[in-house]
Order: structure tokens, then C-alpha cells, then sequence
């Protein structure tokens, strides 16, 4: 073996055994990108059917009122609030928001008319807040009557519509998410983890204690990333564990094309996190220059919000930013199963930035 290679071994060797003696490292590494995916999990991980929460208020006494709460109670749509009873404590929840809309079933409904069968009509009341979910809630009650109505009173139908689907598996809105939740991992162990171990390094003398001996500034510097790139990969792989076992994430793209682009991008955020802590002689330094770098990229690259909802001129300026083809690269990979020659325009910027923010990184380290 080169002897050029055995620092890096060694520092590759040390800095992994860090990260599993430190508890605080361990828990922001795996822990913590684990808390926002249960948190998002549980957020779009559910089923992506309209369901509306309601309460049902029955004033009648009819045997098909009845059976109609019945029925209402085992339909997936309606989410009913069976603690609520009465329209004014209705009223109260729907002011908070904890209820679209109130079904109510007038003291006449399900009685049997001149025509001798069952009648009525059902009230459906919402607010102002939430008008959208209420009329919706009508007409899907509407299509429900007019299928009961149907059976009373059969009426000819002109025109009809059918649905047929594509036999296509679409995405759910969890899949979607989870590229964010991948990068904005990614970008907290690549920048705020070097960000506040080479500060402390500093203050405690270790790197001035490096300084005097042969080790050269390439060989620390690839040491530590790739330590850093197997971390993120551990790190990444539980995250993946967890989206598939318990949020049933759909990968449809290539695993080893993902690892490679995983790898990638923690190789150029742990660069920008690199010439941040190489660079500030204190955490005072470094704190507030890594949070101006980080907050936009969290905000602008599609980690949490779509970029797509961006006016035109601020999805073009995005673009560029060191996160956003680390995102779109999972993203696609992921849901739509590219292959690399349709990632090119990604995997090229993430490779350009990785070439940017190391030449900084090597002007601007400090051994002290």
C-alpha cells in the first residue's frame, strides 16, 4: 500500500469511531433524520383519498335513518366525530377547524311519502373557513341519494360517464417528499457536522498538532470525506430501510445509481461544510455562516416545498443551488426511475460544485 494512503486510512478509521462514541453526533447523524421522516411519514404516508371529518347529527327516528348512519359509519370518506351530538357543539369544533363540515338529518327524514317509499333531505352545514369541503361534501352526499334515489324511482339517463385507469402505479404523495427529506439529511451531516467539529479541533490545538507533522492538507481532507460519504450512506440506508418498511415508499429507479449519486452529494456538501468550519477560527464563526448558506438551500431546493409553485424567475435562480440537483437526482431516480444519461444535467452540477467548493475549501482551510 502507498504510504500517501495509510493517513487517509487512518483518519477514515478515526473519524467513523468518533461519530459511534459520540452520542450527540449519533443522534443528529440517524436520529434526528429519522424524527422528520416519522413527522412527514404520518403527514403524507397516509391514504391520498379525499375523507372529510364531520359530525352526524340524527334528529329522526326512521328505520332507513338509521340504517343510513350505519352506512355513513363504515364509508372511508366520512370520518365521523361521534362525540359530537348537537349542532351548536358542532358549530364550536368547525370554528376551530377540527370539523369541515355537520351532517344533519332533520326529525322527517327517511319518512315515507305520498309515493310510498322513504324521503327527506339532509342539511349540510359548514363556515366560511371551509366552504370548499362543505359544497364538495354535498354533492359527494348528492351521488350517494341519487344512487338510493335510483332504486325508488328509476330514471333514464341520457348521458353517462365511465372511468377506466391507466394500470399505471402513481406516485403517493410520501414518495414525493422523501427525496427532500433525503437531501435536507444529507445537507445537516455534510455542513453542520463539519461546521462544528473543526472549530473545536482548532480551540483544542489538535489541528495545529497535525500541522507539525507530514500529514498534508489533501490527505486530511479526503480522510475526513470519506468518512463523512459512508456516513451519509449508513445514515441514508436507514432512512430507506424505514420509508419502505413502515411509509411503503415505491423505489423505482436503480439502487446502485442512487448510491452513486448519494455518494456524490455527500462529498460535495461535506466540501461546503469543509470550507466553512476549515475556514472560521471558532463555532462564533462558523454558526451563523453555515445557517445563512443552509437556510436558503432548506427553503428554495424542493426539500419541503415544491419548487414548481415558485414563480418562473425564482425556480431558474434555484436551480443552481448546491442542493437542489442533489434533490431532483433522488427525486427522479426514485419516483420515475431514470437511468444516468437523463441525470447528466444533475450529476454535472453536483460534480461542478464539488470541484467549486473544494478549491475554496483548500484556500481557505486554517490549521488553527
Amino acid at each position: 500500500m502507498p504510504k500517501a494512503l495509510l493517513p487517509i486510512i487512518t483518519f477514515v478509521k478515526i473519524d467513523i469511531r468518533r461519530l459511534f462514541r459520540d452520542r450527540l453526533a449519533m443522534f443528529f447523524t440517524f436520529v434526528f433524520p429519522l424524527l422528520f421522516l416519522f413527522v412527514f411519514g404520518g403527514i403524507f404516508g397516509r391514504n391520498s383519498s379525499v375523507s372529510f371529518n364531520v359530525a352526524l347529527i340524527n334528529h329522526s327516528k326512521t328505520e332507513f335513518a338509521k340504517g343510513f348512519v350505519a352506512q355513513a359509519d363504515k364509508d372511508k370518506v366520512l370520518k365521523i366525530n361521534k362525540e359530537v351530538t348537537t349542532l351548536s357543539a358542532a358549530e364550536e369544533k368547525m370554528s376551530r377547524g377540527e370539523l369541515d363540515a355537520a351532517i344533519v338529518l332533520p326529525a322527517d327524514f327517511g319518512e315515507q311519502s305520498t309515493k310510498g317509499y322513504p324521503a327527506g333531505k339532509a342539511e349540510v352545514i359548514y363556515n366560511k373557513n371551509s366552504e370548499q369541503a362543505g359544497q364538495t361534501l354535498a354533492s359527494v352526499l348528492q351521488s350517494v341519494f341519487d344512487g338510493i334515489n335510483a332504486k325508488y324511482v328509476p330514471v333514464e339517463k341520457p348521458f353517462s360517464v365511465t372511468a377506466k385507469s391507466t394500470a399505471k402505479q402513481g406516485l403517493t404523495q410520501f414518495d414525493y417528499v422523501f427525496a427532500g427529506l433525503l437531501g435536507f439529511s444529507l445537507m445537516g451531516a455534510g455542513i453542520f457536522g463539519p461546521t462544528s467539529v473543526f472549530p473545536k479541533l482548532k480551540e483544542r490545538g489538535v489541528l495545529r498538532r497535525y500541522r507539525t507533522t507530514t500529514l498534508k492538507v489533501w490527505q486530511y481532507f479526503v480522510g475526513n470525506a470519506i468518512s463523512n460519504v459512508i456516513v451519509g450512506l449508513l445514515s441514508i440506508t436507514t432512512m430507506l430501510a424505514v420509508g419502505i418498511t413502515v411509509f411503503h415508499l415505491n423505489m423505482r429507479g436503480n439502487w446502485l445509481l442512487l448510491v452513486g449519486v448519494i455518494a456524490l452529494s455527500a462529498l460535495m456538501l461535506f466540501g461546503i461544510g469543509l470550507a466553512v468550519g476549515g475556514w472560521a477560527r471558532n463555532e462564533r464563526q462558523a454558526a451563523p455562516l453555515a445557517q445563512i448558506i443552509t437556510f436558503p438551500m432548506m427553503f428554495l431546493t424542493g426539500a419541503f416545498f415544491p419548487r414548481f409553485l415558485m414563480p418562473e424567475w425564482l425556480q431558474g435562480i434555484t436551480t443552481y443551488l448546491p442542493l437542489t440537483p442533489v434533490i431532483d437526482s433522488a427525486r427522479l431516480i426514485i419516483t420515475e426511475g431514470r437511468g444516468f444519461v437523463e441525470l447528466l444535467p444533475q450529476v454535472g452540477l453536483i460534480a461542478g460544485w464539488c470541484v467549486v467548493v473544494y478549491l475554496i475549501a483548500f484556500r481557505v482551510f486554517r490549521w488553527e
